[in-house]
């Protein structure tokens, strides 16, 4: 049963229990008014016989009724001295039934009334129940073109306002979720390549190795060809899940106030092997600033830009690791004399599985996206900057504020 029919019939219920009360009580009113009235009359009935013993019961009758000579009753009992105050007599005669159809039928109207209105007021709230299910079921369709603003115009029904809101928001789901799914797609697709091109490289050569033909030294250099293969699968196998990791939220960062110098010596070390081969010199400079962050995962991802850095820097160039506290931030800014990057490619640059066309043979596109997530996850920001030919600017801020809150 709908909650506006149990309501029409509570209504009904009270209103005519509402009626019998008031029905018993007004005639309790009457008859205590009758009763006065009655009182009234034996008082001056008999103040008028004490007055004037000579009067004849008859005529007492007679002038307490108004009928005596057709004189008013008040004129003949001022003759007797008897004031009104000293009486109390009705100008007019009352009905029991006229009086009690009379309220009850008042009160029923106004129950007539009440319940008319809560029936139509039920008629137009299923009404726009059903408007609002059919538009929920539309939007449950997937139908997010409804005309969202006609429901809430000239209305301050919350309910319309929520649901105005949630279809906003199934819309920006619906297309965040279209644009996950189309990244996941490419995604998977550069995956798929990154891994096809390695392990099909190294059956061929383990194809070679076992047909027993190739020679001794041929079969070191396959041996070592497939060893770098399997090292770069390995890479990008745990690039992968610190990624996913990453995304879904179950790495756990771990804040503790850090010198700034510590991490930033910790990351040189880190990648003293690669610029050593590759004859490119990492220098520091720091001052005494401390970091609030998890100095492990800030480490990661300082290395990952280092070595994005010297892989673009050509031989006997140079990558600068810099940091100090400003006012309000603390400031870290990772500099190289390299290639810098295309104007086209730079607005890329942190995008997962995108290569530009400077970039390596070895690339696969994660380490910038992966330390631009940790970065953002501990409470900074990172912007990078660049000049052909004149290298690239990788600035990371952590404000002292987002701090504080972590």
């Amino acid at each position: 049963m709908k909650l506006s029919t149990k309501f029409l019939l509570v209504v009904i219920v009270v209103t005519a229990v509402f009626s019998v009360a008031s029905a018993a009580l007004v005639k309790r009113g009457l008859d205590e008014i009758r009763q006065n009235e009655y009182n009234a009359v034996v008082s001056v009935a008999a103040a008028v016989k004490k007055k004037y013993p000579e009067i004849d019961d008859r005529e007492v009758v007679e002038l307490l009724n108004g009928s005596y000579g057709g004189q008013k009753t008040e004129e003949l009992l001022r003759r007797y001295g008897i004031e009104k105050d000293y009486y109390i007599l009705p100008e007019e005669k009352y009905s029991y039934s006229v009086v009690i159809a009379f309220t009850v039928s008042a009160i029923l109207a106004f129950g007539a009334v009440a319940a008319l209105i809560i029936s139509v007021y039920g008629m137009i709230k299923s009404k726009r129940e059903r408007e609002l299910t059919h538009y929920l079921a539309r939007i449950n369709s997937g139908d997010y073109s409804l005309a969202t603003k006609r429901l809430t115009e000239n209305s301050d029904s919350v309910l319309e306002s929520e649901i105005y809101k949630t279809t906003v928001m199934l819309r920006e789901k619906s297309e965040q979720l279209k644009k996950e799914k189309d990244c996941l797609k490419d995604s998977l697709s550069d995956i798929s390549h990154q891994l096809k091109t390695p392990i099909t490289s190294m059956t061929i050569m383990i194809d070679s190795i076992l047909d027993g033909e190739m020679p001794e030294e041929m079969q070191k250099e396959f041996l070592g060809d497939v060893r770098s293969s399997v090292e770069h699968i390995s890479m990008l196998t745990q690039s992968l899940l610190t990624l996913s990791k990453l995304d879904a939220d179950t790495i756990e960062f771990k804040s503790a106030v850090t010198p700034l110098c510590t991490i930033l010596e910790t990351c040189r070390s880190s990648t003293s092997a690669i610029a050593s081969a590759a004859e490119v010199e990492v220098a520091l400079e720091c001052d005494g600033s401390a970091l609030n962050c998890d100095p492990k995962w800030i480490c990661e991802a300082l290395t990952n830009i280092v070595k994005n850095c010297i892989e673009h820097t050509p031989a006997k160039g140079r990558v600068m690791l810099s940091g100090r506290d400003e006012s309000m931030y603390v400031r870290i800014e990772i500099s190289d004399t390299g290639c810098g990057i295309d104007k086209k490619d730079l607005p890329h640059i942190f995008e997962r599985f995108y290569k530009g066309k400077d970039a390596g043979e070895n690339s696969v596109g994660i380490g910038l996206a992966m330390a631009k997530t940790i970065i953002e996850k501990n409470g900074g920001y990172i912007t990078v900057s660049s000049e052909k030919g004149r290298g690239s600017r990788f600035v990371i801020k952590f404000f002292k504020q987002a701090e504080g809150k972590r």
